[in-house]
């Protein structure tokens, strides 16, 4: 297997069009970290470091941010507001009969519009979210209070580095392998990896050696973690499909037998993002009642309820692990339509053997679809509640790891994308 892979690796050097687009890609991504390391005037690095330490908060927007956030760049915003563009895109494809048409009858073309559609409204969002973001590190003390032309500025500025990030991401995608967006996020996860070892090799050094069995025990926790992502990111569940045979003038046509790959995660790390995004936010907003409620029973009710819903609390880590199976299958549902594929298969004189086309055909995808996601939504829960697990049996307290979560479940995605993508570059210059 290995010297496949090396084979593989081989020939993709040699090859002069795929080296090309390698290259491209490798180009974009050091462009993106350059634009990373410029930070945005007035930036207080150490109140910066601090509020990115033990916010759960910040350090989620980080990696969305693809790790322009570390230090407040111009291009802080990351591909953020086009991921959100994009999911609320989606949403509104399963709710308007339009733009669901757009997408399963026009093909291509249709997805290229709905992708502009994004596009789109990715460019006012990510104005809003430019306000939203320096208003708020103004009040966290991170960057000085501003006029307002200088704070009209700093908006346009964040913003377009936004926008900028986009189309570096949209010209990976084309000119270069893989997807543009999830590299971008890749390079800001993988580029804060060094700087997480040493510091934790650096309290692994200062601390009692007695702490020594716990750090390799977490090690083997990050290897299976990591290999049981790749393992359930692969799975699939085959249902056998069966092409009725036709009789044309002297010829048979079909009778060929294919089947529909269902699988166990259809929903990727949308159920985290959503299950963090709401949890999130009731924290902010008791963590405010706390800071400036004039009455003093309200502040302290509302500062012991921020501290129920912030990790690694038991009840965060519960809501967190319910969130995300329920956002599973919500998720799933709505992307996963099996009245479709019934439909569909019918229409093409197709079958699944021992099952009756039509509605008997939906409810078997349907009953299928619902077992196999409560497998992969427990794993979901599993992964993203992996970090308070650890945190809870730390001997540090304040110790945090990024082992399991939204970081790993990019990460393996976008590197088996990737080998995928090269594989089939390669494969078809062989033809």
């Amino acid at each position: 297997m290995m010297q496949s892979f090396l084979q593989k690796i081989s020939a993709a050097i040699k090859d002069p069009a795929l080296r090309k687009r390698i290259g491209f890609t490798i180009g974009a991504l050091i462009l993106f970290r350059l634009l990373a390391a410029i930070p945005v005037p007035g930036v207080n690095p150490a109140t910066l470091a601090s509020l990115l330490n033990s916010s759960q908060f910040f350090g989620f927007l980080n990696i969305f941010s693809g790790g322009g956030l570390s230090n407040l760049s111009i291009v802080m915003l990351g591909v953020g507001p086009f991921i959100t563009a994009s999911i609320i895109v989606q949403v509104l494809t399963m709710v308007l009969p339009k733009w669901k048409a757009l997408m399963h009858e026009e093909g291509e073309a249709g997805r290229m519009k709905l992708s502009q559609y994004s596009r789109i409204l990715g460019a006012p969002l990510a104005i809003l979210q430019g306000i939203g973001y320096l208003i708020l590190f103004q009040s966290q003390g991170v960057l000085p209070h501003l006029g307002t032309f200088a704070f009209s500025t700093n908006v346009l500025v964040v913003a377009s580095g936004s926008i900028l990030l986009m189309w570096l991401g949209e010209l990976v995608s084309e000119f270069g392998i893989g997807n543009g967006v999830s590299l971008i996020i890749f390079a800001g996860i993988v580029s804060r990896l060094p700087i997480s070892f040493i510091q934790n090799l650096q309290k692994l050094m200062a601390s009692d050696m007695a702490n020594l069995p716990f750090y390799l025990g977490v090690l083997v926790v990050a290897i299976l973690a990591t290999a049981g992502v790749i393992y359930v990111t692969e799975a699939e569940r085959s249902v056998p499909v069966t092409y009725a045979k036709q009789v044309r003038g002297n010829k048979v046509y079909g009778g060929a037998s294919t089947y529909i790959p269902l699988r166990l995660n259809q929903s990727g790390v949308i159920p985290i993002i959503f299950a963090l995004s709401i949890l999130l936010f009731p924290q902010i907003i008791f963590n405010a009642l706390a800071k400036w409620a004039a009455h003093p029973a309200l502040a302290s009710w509302s500062q012991s309820v921020a501290l129920l819903l912030t990790p690694p609390s038991l009840v965060y880590g519960c809501l967190y692990f319910i969130m995300v199976v329920a956002f599973t299958y919500f998720y799933t549902a709505v992307t996963f339509d099996p009245q479709m594929i019934s439909e569909n298969l019918q229409r093409s004189g197709a079958f699944i053997p021992g099952v009756r086309p039509g509605e008997h055909t939906r409810d078997y995808l349907g009953n299928i679809v619902t077992r196999i996601t409560l497998v992969g939504a427990i794993f979901l829960g599993v992964v993203a509640i992996l970090p308070l697990l650890i945190q809870l049996f730390s001997p540090d307290s304040t110790q945090s790891f990024a082992v399991g979560g939204t970081a790993l479940l990019i990460v393996v995605s976008v590197v088996l994308d990737l080998l995928k993508k090269i594989d089939a570059q390669i494969a078809m210059r062989e033809y």
